[in-house]
């Protein structure tokens, strides 16, 4: 089986990218993948600049990305209560080549924020959203306090609790 991962985020040390990567690597026997939306930066989505140079190949290579995984871990970094535009880019151009751009995947979706709502604003937008374009969510997960919740040396969750919370998800989401 193979897991895609990647953040809806384009930060270098993006929080959502550890979360992402983290969860991931808990999947036991599976081929694991994370992306970086930097390895898809696109040019600004209009109507009129897709008239004027048609699809990038870049779109279709995250799509390809994704049909290429049997589950998604996904999660989303919180913007002013939304997507970042790093994210929402990526995927209109994705949209425009496939409406369904997550593909029916079995989906973890998840954010991460500083803040003790864990990024529940954009969780909570992804989660109604995103199943009208192919998403299979299967379960979601949201991790307060990034800086007080995860040792960014050991590249995990610290507190005990929540890091027993997503091993139990992604067990479940395994079976």
């Amino acid at each position: 089986m193979k897991i895609i991962a990647f953040a809806g985020s384009n930060s270098k040390n993006s929080i959502n990218k550890k979360l992402a990567t983290y969860v991931s690597h808990l999947f036991e026997n599976h081929e694991v993948e994370v992306l970086d939306l930097n390895d898809f930066a696109l040019p600004l989505f209009s109507v009129d600049l897709e008239k004027e140079i048609g699809q990038p190949q870049l779109a279709k290579d995250f799509l390809d990305k994704i049909s290429s995984a049997d589950r998604l871990v996904v999660s989303m970094a919180e913007n002013n209560g939304n997507y970042s535009a790093a994210f929402k880019n990526a995927f209109d151009w994705a949209s425009r080549q496939n409406k369904e751009v997550f593909q029916k995947k079995p989906m973890l979706l998840m954010a991460t924020s500083p803040g003790g709502r864990g990024g529940a604003t954009v969780l909570e937008i992804a989660k109604t959203a995103f199943p009208r374009y192919g998403a299979d969510i299967q379960a979601t997960f949201s991790l307060p306090s990034f800086n007080d919740n995860f040792d960014v040396v050991n590249n995990k969750i610290s507190n005990i609790e929540l890091d027993n919370q997503i091993k139990e998800i992604v067990r479940n989401f395994n079976s």
